[in-house]
């Protein structure tokens, strides 16, 4: 095709209303795929702090760290600023002078998914009909065209979540340049899925790819990290790669076995039905179901800077508890990563890697129709059984993968891999 960039765009996207409609490659399935393969990096790669927006140029990275093999490649531009663009010198390739051999043999649990989110377009491939059919709730498209990100927004996002989704994949073409193929995708920033299979159950129906942070086994939305894991403004959390660091350093303050021997919650009930039920196993005068539960106030916390809202301080008890909000929980992640079992409330929804995760071994399930019973249950056993307890859940993966962590292995492997 003929003409820069910006015609080769306007030609294959969404400007298509000047031009013949053609049908998306079948290759488009196989971009899709490709894109999926990188997205556990998308979120590793976030370790700059959004609060400081100017980068510095990729040769004074050389000169200040030359030994740093895996070296990343910021942005010699300001990113806001929308008169710049990125030097003629920034790289256009990536070519690791020491390939980590870990990354070959075997990959993340969650990867046997993608085969699964990707199969309603298996034999059909995506077509530009397909894609437009996203128009009915994404707020942005996202193009990636000859190493270059193009965005198109169709309406306002809650807060900021599309922006730092934006932020995360640009993140991972900094980091390697070159890799992504030229792909086109329409992105819901919402909770829940939109995307129902039974209006698609035809062969001929053509279901829209459409990405979102979470999705249920009634929904063919394909699932992305969410967007605070590049940083959530609003709550002042900050980007992944900088609370795994803090809540390393806060797990090291108490050994589990003198945590406080009760399961832990704080959020805001009032979202979901479920969320208030649970409110009813806290302690009372008359019951003791073994748990302590505490109702986040956000605009309180607004008020005062989220000075009781750090996530990195809140692995005290020797057990957490996770239950989903209106979707899944952004919370799920903060959770998991403190040096506690994780007492997890049946799921609805999933997000991208909790397909991966297995019961009994990365949580303790509890039973949403009997919360109050199942988590008493959990938090004597693991009380009555605390030998168990610390060599299955603290230290059975720990032998495997850092001293420092237990979370879920899941996301350790990959930070550990990625980051060493």
């Amino acid at each position: 095709m003929k003409g820069n960039s910006e015609e080769k765009l306007m030609k294959t996207y969404w400007m298509r209303s000047a031009f013949q409609k053609n049908k998306a490659s079948s290759k488009s399935t196989l971009i899709a795929s490709l894109f999926f393969c990188l997205l556990p990096l998308l979120f590793l790669a976030a370790w700059i702090n959004l609060a400081k927006y100017a980068c510095f140029s990729s040769q004074k990275a050389l000169q200040n760290n030359p030994s740093n093999s895996d070296l990343q490649f910021p942005l010699n531009c300001s990113i806001w600023n929308q008169t710049n663009t990125c030097p003629k010198y920034y790289p256009t390739s990536y070519k690791p002078s020491n390939p980590n051999p870990l990354l070959n043999p075997k990959c993340p649990e969650f990867f046997r998914w993608i085969h699964e989110d990707l199969r309603p377009w298996r034999e059909t491939g995506i077509t530009t009909e397909m894609v437009e059919k996203a128009l009915k709730t994404a707020h942005f498209r996202l193009v990636i065209l000859d190493g270059k990100i193009y965005v198109e927004k169709f309406r306002q996002s809650i807060q900021t979540r599309a922006l730092f989704t934006m932020w995360g994949i640009l993140q991972l073409m900094r980091w390697y340049p070159g890799k992504l193929p030229d792909l086109e995708l329409m992105f819901d920033c919402d909770d829940r899925p939109v995307i129902q299979a039974k209006h698609f159950r035809r062969p001929d129906s053509g279901p829209p790819p459409l990405f979102r942070y979470c999705s249920d086994w009634k929904s063919l939305d394909i699932v992305f990290p969410d967007w605070s894991f590049w940083g959530w403004a609003e709550t002042n959390i900050k980007p992944w790669r900088i609370v795994l660091k803090d809540m390393r350093e806060g797990n090291k303050k108490t050994k589990w076995e003198d945590r406080v021997p009760y399961a832990y919650w704080r959020g805001n009930p009032n979202v979901c039905p479920w969320r208030a039920d649970l409110m009813k196993c806290n302690v009372t005068d008359k019951n003791d179901w073994n748990t302590r539960l505490y109702v986040q106030d956000w605009d309180k916390e607004a008020k005062i800077g989220y000075k009781q809202s750090n996530v990195a301080d809140q692995c005290t008890h020797r057990y957490k508890i996770y239950i989903e909000g209106w979707a899944w929980s952004v919370s799920e992640k903060y959770i998991l990563a403190c040096d506690s079992p994780t007492l997890l409330m049946t799921p609805r929804w999933h997000d991208f890697f909790i397909r991966g995760m297995i019961p009994q071994q990365h949580y303790w399930p509890v039973r949403d129709n009997d919360k109050c019973k199942s988590l008493k249950f959990a938090v004597d056993y693991g009380n009555n059984h605390t030998q168990k307890v610390i060599f299955f859940f603290l230290h059975h993966h720990l032998k495997k993968i850092t001293k420092t962590t237990i979370a879920i292995d899941l996301i350790i492997i990959w930070y550990d891999i990625f980051d060493r």
